[in-house]
């Protein structure tokens, strides 16, 4: 069966799904959303033109967490990320996680750098960041002995890639949570995360807040 992902290469949600289709080495068309016409498609295809969206054999699947799982039970590879049993539900858990309360934080911030300068609000902004730190403390507290979020490399690190690269990019991760700290180092320094780091780099100016000269 043909797959094809429209995406961007920028997009955090992005990421989340690249990361699993490169840990597996699954065969699929990228449809860069950078081509108008692939954008033309999407919207075709899902009215809400929201991305990523999977094509699998022309049947669409919507949704970053939901795409991970249909490729695992359609297109399984040797990284399995979504565990047998009971173990699924702490990958599960973890994935709300860092979408809801790491990567929808995140966005708040960014969305704020994209709104006119007259209808900014720091407090917005504050409450956000507040947030973060909240999520901070509770990662590094959970990190306690883990090398990855939850057991292996799985779901759960697919989507903490993108939400601590773009979270710690807007509000710093403190020295403070040195757990959390070295836990993106390795995330940033696996080879398809890095891989998806470096397909991005070109489009760093594009962040609304301003992209720190690292990473």
């Amino acid at each position: 069966m043909a797959l094809a992902l429209f995406a961007h290469p920028f997009s955090s949600y992005c990421w989340k799904v690249l990361i699993p289709l490169y840990e597996n080495a699954t065969p699929f068309d990228y449809r860069s959303l950078e081509v108008p016409e692939n954008g033309a498609e999407l919207a075709r295809l899902w009215p809400l033109a929201k991305f990523p969206l999977l094509v699998d054999d022309g049947v669409p699947v919507m949704e970053s967490s939901i795409i991970i799982e249909h490729l695992q039970r359609h297109h399984p590879g040797p990284v399995p990320l979504i565990p047998e049993g009971d173990a699924a539900l702490e990958v599960r858990m973890l994935d709300r996680i860092f979408d809801n309360h790491v990567m929808a934080q995140m966005q708040r911030v960014v969305n704020n750098a994209l709104r006119p300068p007259e209808r900014r609000d720091p407090i917005e902004v504050d409450q956000a960041k507040a947030m973060l730190d909240k999520a901070y403390g509770w990662l590094e507290t959970w990190l306690d002995g883990r090398e990855w979020a939850s057991g292996g490399f799985s779901l759960a690190d697919c989507a903490a890639a993108p939400a601590l690269f773009y979270a710690d990019w807007v509000h710093l991760i403190a020295e403070t949570h040195p757990r959390l700290r070295a836990y993106r180092a390795r995330l940033l320094a696996r080879p398809t995360i890095a891989r998806v780091v470096d397909e991005a780099r070109p489009y760093r100016s594009y962040f609304p807040p301003g992209a720190p000269d690292r990473d």
